[in-house]
């Protein structure tokens, strides 16, 4: 048996081909065309994937969600302040202080003059608030200034180092400098999320929208509002990179696909420029 008879790649000899100049222009860039498709490709092969999906809440993470908050006071001193929590479900604290820290702010001076305050706490996986204000105080500020700055406000795990393609806003960073006696208001929007880096690292966070207002309380005392509710459904995001086979499966199409486009250009411009030779030696036809 020859095995020569299998070649389905069968070779013409140099002397029946002819280069011409069209031919070697459609040729090196090709080849320059399949250069930068494989560079392309191979940097985007090195990129990883952000894959997300959606699925209901998952209850065996927990009936309660914990929140961390800092904020900067500048115009109320730490005695007065406390943070009460209320949700749908019933539940009332009022001065709640556990897992609570308020440092004095001193001014340029070393006199007290606002207060910083950080706390840690749960909240029900229900709609509610919490608030920072003077309402747990036996003795009431001469004047009501909330003004502040929110240094840190999150849900669950710290995702804000996370390049998440969700719509999260953080209200890291917020400052007022309103006049005194008056409310904030904020509200927000809040969906659970689960986060697989590329090290089978899983981080359980919550993402964020919210609006906010200011308002004059004219039926009490003024304070700073967080309101906010719970999405039922949790986005999970995962990083993934394509497996290699995809890498050499699309190198493969490159490189077939680009050369056979080529030949038929070329091989369609050789023969109109074969058929108008022949024109105009009067051989057409």
């Amino acid at each position: 048996m020859n095995i020569k008879r299998f070649d389905i790649y069968r070779k013409l000899p140099k002397d029946l081909t002819q280069p011409t100049t069209t031919g070697a222009l459609i040729s090196i860039c090709s080849t320059f065309f399949i250069i930068f498709l494989l560079v392309s490709e191979v940097l985007s092969f090195l990129q990883e994937e952000v894959v997300s999906e959606l699925y209901v809440d998952d209850p065996t993470t927990g009936a309660t969600i914990p929140v961390i908050v800092d904020l900067e006071i500048p115009n109320m001193a730490c005695e007065y302040v406390a943070i009460p929590k209320k949700d749908n479900q019933g539940r009332h604290e009022v001065g709640y202080l556990k897992n609570t820290r308020k440092t004095d702010m001193l001014n340029k001076n070393q006199q007290k003059s606002g207060c910083r305050f950080h706390g840690e706490f749960y909240v029900n996986k229900v709609p509610g608030n919490f608030h920072v204000s003077t309402h747990a105080s036996k003795k009431q500020p001469h004047k009501h200034d909330f003004n502040h700055k929110i240094n840190k406000l999150f849900f669950g795990e710290d995702l804000s180092a996370l390049e998440l393609p969700g719509n999260q806003t953080s209200l890291a960073g917020q400052a007022t400098t309103n006049e005194p006696s008056l409310s904030y208001d904020y509200t927000l929007k809040i969906v659970p999320t689960v986060h697989n880096d590329n090290k089978r690292r899983t981080t359980f966070g919550y993402q964020y929208t919210v609006t906010s207002k200011t308002f004059k309380n004219t039926r009490g005392t003024p304070a700073i509002w967080f309101r906010y509710e719970i999405a039922p459904i949790t986005v999970k995001y995962t990083h993934k990179k394509k497996p290699f086979y995809h890498l050499l499966t699309t190198i493969c199409a490159i490189v077939g696909g680009t050369f056979t486009v080529a030949g038929m250009i070329d091989s369609m411009i050789f023969s109109a420029h074969q058929a108008v030779k022949k024109a105009s030696e009067g051989k057409l036809g």
